[in-house]
């Protein structure tokens, strides 16, 4: 251990989505919907889903591999692994132990972490400790979904707004001043009502009844959950933006929370931040939760949106209620 506190960078980014593509005129077959609608209220145009196959360790396996892949790092090499996602393989093992297992990281830690559509930068910010202080090198940090398997397909009010995917990122010790410069976690469990799967805990064991009543798919008050996401988005990022020492016009790229494309437009305003430095994926990939930040960050940095040097803001918010924020100097 070290008494000076070393910055923390992501040495790679990596992300998988599934084959399959469900659109939103395939949804029109399914529920009372309609393409134009759904754009309309929520910006998404189609989603992907995993089949009956895959697990979230499956998608987690691969975006972990292309991860280590980008960072030139190997399985053995990694200390710890977290993987952020409320859609687990099962309820124990943790799902990152089976990812452990699946690159042949034999000298890693591992554990889940639940913070919904937050779990990744909540991850970040638990793995960043570890590395800060020089307890670990390097930590690999996943957000993996797979929300087709707890969605109620006949259910228009939730069904259109998720898909399945999984983002990773290696973190690792990086130059003075680069990196990651603050971070944010915060929740608000009144709110944990408004969005929440009732069934499969020990508050309501999985029963013939709790199936038949459809109490283990995900239950969302939408216009709630909307209402706490405008206002939490813009101030978490303002208060990363602060810690960090800069201001809100030495934003070079937003990542937010891929949600709905009304509350990044609502977070880009609050922040009076124009919307080409705002990424944005929503409208093919939906709201994957954890995966959703992640993926959106390795799909910017591969198209080349986000260089060495700028200042990358992550935000985002999920049940719990909880919400998360990140303000990193790109190093890679």
């Amino acid at each position: 251990m070290q008494n000076k506190l070393r910055s923390v960078g992501i040495l790679g980014t990596g992300s998988y989505l599934p084959e399959k593509v469900l659109t939103n005129y395939d949804l029109e077959k399914m529920v009372d919907t309609s393409h134009e609608w759904i754009v309309k209220r929520t910006g998404i145009e189609q989603r992907h889903i995993a089949d009956e196959n895959t697990a979230t360790s499956d998608l987690a396996t691969k975006a972990a591999l292309r991860a280590l892949e980008d960072a030139g790092v190997l399985p053995e090499e990694i200390d710890l692994i977290i993987v952020a996602t409320v859609t687990p393989d099962m309820s124990l093992p943790a799902t990152a132990c089976i990812v452990q297992k699946n690159i042949g990281a034999m000298n890693a830690a591992a554990f889940d972490l639940e913070a919904a559509c937050s779990g990744f930068l909540y991850g970040m910010t638990v793995g960043q400790q570890f590395i800060a202080t020089g307890m670990y090198d390097k930590i690999l940090v996943i957000g993996a979904e797979t929300l087709s398997k707890i969605v109620d397909w006949t259910d228009r009010g939730t069904c259109i707004l998720f898909g399945d995917g999984a983002g990773a990122v290696v973190l690792g010790p990086t130059e003075d001043g680069m990196g990651i410069l603050s971070m944010t976690m915060g929740a608000d469990g009144e709110g944990g009502k408004f969005l929440f799967t009732p069934a499969g805990g020990s508050r309501m064991p999985a029963s013939v009844d709790t199936v038949k009543e459809k109490l283990h798919y995900l239950k969302m008050d939408g216009s709630e959950v909307f209402k706490f996401a405008v206002r939490i988005m813009g101030k978490a990022a303002k208060e990363v933006i602060e810690k960090s020492g800069n201001n809100i016009e030495d934003i070079d790229y937003l990542v937010p929370h891929q949600a709905n494309i009304r509350i990044v437009n609502s977070a880009a305003k609050k922040l009076k931040l124009d919307m080409e430095k705002v990424y944005v994926n929503l409208d093919k990939i939906a709201n994957t939760s954890a995966a959703s930040v992640p993926i959106a960050l390795d799909e910017a940095v591969k198209m080349g949106k986000i260089k060495k040097g700028d200042l990358v803001v992550m935000v985002g918010f999920g049940g719990g209620l909880t919400w998360g924020a990140s303000a990193i100097r790109w190093n890679k």
